[in-house]
């Protein structure tokens, strides 16, 4: 007798490569790392098959992506004091950023317990990253939404880091000091733990800063010098979402998770490119029929140098390529699969990059 596997996704579908027109797929690499595993990092050409791996010191905390110079730019979690401080936490928290060169030799590193998500690396040799504070009681009494009672310990909301090459903080921006009490509020069953839950920051041309907020599905664009938000996009477009990025065009593409919108009850993923100067979308992806494609939490989407676009599904580990009409025309599924901090048995990936031929120095 031949026992069942029950991990139901394993079972139902194949993993690895499950799709690919080599006409229209966007030639070169692929980057990935499961969030449940060591720290296993995973470079993987468009046929699937690795071409480099790291084996980072730390879990994910919780993705890595490629310098200029190929180094690999790596967050990782640590299991530090901070472990247990809300429920939710130590699924995305970090601790610990690093850049590593292909054997893995760590030549910058920098640590802050309460890292989480996202951190990118800056031109002048430090990083800049997401990381959270408690909030003042009575701040926190006025914010609306969320489940009542949930948070007893009280509130936080995320604050914005960027450190120099020495690890020494040279700007802070704090949320909840320019977060709209009226029309920043929690998603209606999330915990009231976090006002903000950021997922995301990039820097961007000028000083500014594009910014994620999941709990109040907002993406946003901070001024550093003034630490205004001058651009928001909210609850009436999007719904938990992930991953913006600024397009050479000037919009930005997002990951729109989809779990609780505002207009309709159906729970489904969509990537729309959104024109800032007036708010508007102006190219989207979603499946036919539209539930084939839902990542409730996590995932991300990068446009590609040919027009194409890399999403990766997140929750089920999927990264695949679709054309601007929709098409996809390249598929993986990450075959990995971890005991997650939860005891449950997943292949997810948090978000995963694309690399053209060439642009690897010690690759080609």
């Amino acid at each position: 007798m031949t026992a069942v596997d029950q991990q139901t996704r394993r079972r139902m579908a194949r993993t690895g490569l499950t799709a690919l027109d080599t006409e229209k797929a966007c030639p070169g690499y692929v980057l990935f790392t499961p969030m449940a595993g060591p720290g296993d990092v995973y470079l993987i050409d468009l046929h699937g098959n690795v071409a480099h791996q790291w084996a980072m010191p730390h879990p994910p905390g919780l993705y890595g992506y490629l310098l200029p110079n190929g180094n690999l730019f790596y967050g990782g979690k640590l299991r530090d004091e901070t472990w247990d401080r809300f429920p939710s936490w130590k699924r995305f928290k970090g601790g610990v950023m690093l850049e590593a060169e292909p054997d893995g030799s760590v030549v910058w590193e920098h640590r802050d317990p309460d890292h989480h998500h996202d951190a990118r690396r800056t031109e002048s040799g430090g990083a800049v990253y997401l990381t959270l504070e408690l909030m003042d009681n009575s701040l926190a009494a006025q914010v609306k939404g969320g489940i009542a009672g949930s948070a007893p310990e009280g509130m936080w909301a995320d604050v914005i880091v960027e450190v120099d090459a020495q690890g020494r903080r040279v700007w802070e921006w704090r949320a909840a000091e320019y977060m709209n009490l009226d029309t920043d509020i929690v998603t209606f069953n999330d915990l009231r733990d976090e006002w903000s839950h950021a997922n995301t920051l990039a820097p961007l041309p000028g000083g500014r800063v594009l910014f994620s907020f999941r709990n109040t599905s907002t993406v946003g664009i901070v001024d550093k010098a003034s630490g205004e938000i001058v651009w928001q996009l909210g609850y009436e477009t999007l719904a938990q979402q992930h991953d913006p990025s600024m397009l050479p065009n000037g919009n930005v593409l997002i990951f729109d998770n989809g779990s609780h919108r505002s207009d309709t009850g159906l729970p489904f993923s969509r990537v729309i490119e959104v024109d800032p100067a007036t708010s508007e979308i102006v190219w989207e992806y979603r499946d036919n029929p539209d539930y084939n494609f839902f990542s409730p939490y996590i995932s991300g989407a990068r446009r590609l140098p040919n027009g194409n676009t890399l999403i990766t599904e997140g929750m089920f580990g999927r990264m695949f390529q679709v054309t601007p009409g929709g098409e996809v025309v390249w598929e993986y599924i990450n075959p990995h699969f971890h005991v997650d901090i939860e005891d449950q048995l997943v292949n997810r990936v948090f978000r995963a990059t694309h690399y053209m031929p060439g642009e690897i120095p010690w690759l080609d």
